[in-house]
């Protein structure tokens, strides 16, 4: 008798976790086929030069060119505008070019 007691208490855990298995492959394949479509869709629009990816915050650039010009860091310049790195790398790489 105890062997069935033990059985039908782990019964529902084990649905559940193979219920949770199901939904979070299912939602990992959802998430997979809306990414493709967003893909195919960028790919699509560029083709057609319609895509221009997202804009760039002129405010923010000239902000960062400022304080690159006084020769401030990295560390300093993300803690005080809360700016990625890459955006700062991507500024300066433009001053580089212009000079």
């Amino acid at each position: 008798m105890k062997n069935t007691d033990e059985f039908t208490e782990r019964m529902p855990t084990a649905l559940n976790n193979m219920m949770l298995d199901m939904l979070a492959a299912v939602a990992r394949k959802d998430y997979e086929d809306r990414r493709r479509h967003q893909a195919q869709g960028v790919k699509k629009d560029k083709q057609e030069g319609k895509y221009k990816g997202r804009p760039i915050d002129k405010k923010l650039h000239q902000k960062i060119e400022g304080l690159l010009r006084e020769h401030k860091s990295y560390s300093y310049i993300v803690d005080l505008l809360g700016c990625s790195r890459h955006t700062i790398s991507k500024v300066s790489k433009e001053i580089k070019l212009i000079e």
